[in-house]
């Protein structure tokens, strides 16, 4: 059970990609974004998925180089096709071109569709935060595989389903909220079967429709359930939102095709926090906001209070220092891989 540099993963990463078809650049982006997820304490959104996507381009499911198209687009809107390139590299891309419509007209939205997995959804909203303005994303896949039970039901209809939204601020770190509309992300349902633990009761139902804390199930035909157990009917709803704006208006539909290609949809947008009211004061208010929570005294069981996103920005600093704890099933993964290529003695393995 190895604990390994973020730098040292990232090289890994970058190098296992190149191997399977990726260009240099590419393979940057997607190592960048990947171990910032294992910094930021994401692991199910990390390393661990590289072999992953490296299978998705072996079966054709991802096209290394793939054309970034631009459909349609105004002044203020971009509907852009990614025809099935890293999904790293396109959403980047479009929330790139994205932030620049917002700080020319004040508002801007894109919708992507036809890109690979997007990774941790965040990453985008906070590329416009550190621009100076609001981020938002949503995601989804479309017309492939579902793993998400509406509420009070026990078959898959909906996918995990995330959002986030980033704020400018003088924080040290970015305040943001990113989340799955599901119980948790699938991912994390992952890395518990890969290291072998149980997950807690409310995640998921086994294949009758009876609650269990063994992920194994959720392969065995089971289903994740909504955000807010007895509650669950408010994560339902935000999830059927977000399928609206990542699937039906990006023209990729909805439905259950486990034979589909993963397909994150997105819709991603940002705010000019300029043409609604001074920057600097937004910004200070934030900060000053953060602060406010974080005084409110802690509850039982709690040594402090946390504004969205400040664990995020702990983590990362510990884990640049400390290094990033890989489970020993995805470090032979990652071995198998290198020796494939014939890249395992330059990386250390």
């Amino acid at each position: 059970m190895p604990t390994i540099s973020a730098d040292q993963l990232r090289e890994i990463a970058s190098q296992l990609l190149q191997g399977a078809g990726a260009s240099a650049e590419e393979a940057a982006i997607i190592s960048r974004h990947s171990m910032g997820a294992n910094l930021a304490g994401h692991d199910s959104h990390g390393i661990i998925a590289i072999p992953g996507y490296i299978d998705r381009i072996n079966r054709g499911h991802i096209v290394p180089g793939a054309l970034f198209e631009i459909v349609r687009e105004t002044s203020v809107t971009t509907v852009i096709n990614g025809n099935w390139g890293f999904g790293y590299v396109v959403s980047e891309r479009a929330m790139q071109i994205t932030i620049e419509k917002a700080k020319q007209h004040g508002v801007a939205a894109t919708t992507v569709y036809q890109q690979s997995h997007v990774g941790r959804v965040a990453d985008y909203p906070i590329m416009a935060a550190q621009s100076d303005l609001i981020g938002m994303m949503t995601a989804d896949s479309g017309r492939t595989s579902k793993s998400v039970a509406p509420f009070g039901g026990r078959e898959a209809r909906l996918g995990t389903n995330p959002i986030c939204m980033a704020m400018p601020s003088d924080l040290e770190g970015t305040l943001f909220i990113d989340m799955a509309t599901s119980a948790v992300a699938g991912g994390k349902i992952n890395v518990a079967r890969t290291r072998g633990v149980e997950i807690p009761e409310g995640w998921i139902l086994d294949k009758d429709g009876n609650p269990t804390t063994d992920p194994e199930d959720l392969g065995r035909g089971g289903v994740q359930l909504p955000l807010g157990g007895p509650e669950g009917h408010k994560g339902y709803g935000l999830s059927v939102m977000v399928e609206i704006f990542s699937g039906i208006l990006t023209g990729l539909g909805f439905g259950h095709d486990p034979a589909g290609k993963h397909n994150d949809g997105c819709f991603m947008a940002a705010f000019n926090v300029d043409a609604f009211r001074s920057l600097t004061e937004f910004k200070k208010e934030i900060a000053e906001f953060a602060a406010y929570l974080k005084s409110c005294p802690p509850a039982a069981g709690f040594t402090e209070v946390f504004y969205p996103g400040e664990l995020e920005h702990l983590r990362t600093q510990q884990k640049l220092q400390e290094g990033i704890f890989i489970e020993d099933a995805t470090w032979n993964t990652l071995k198998s891989l290198a020796e494939e290529y014939g890249i395992a003695d330059s990386l250390g393995f």
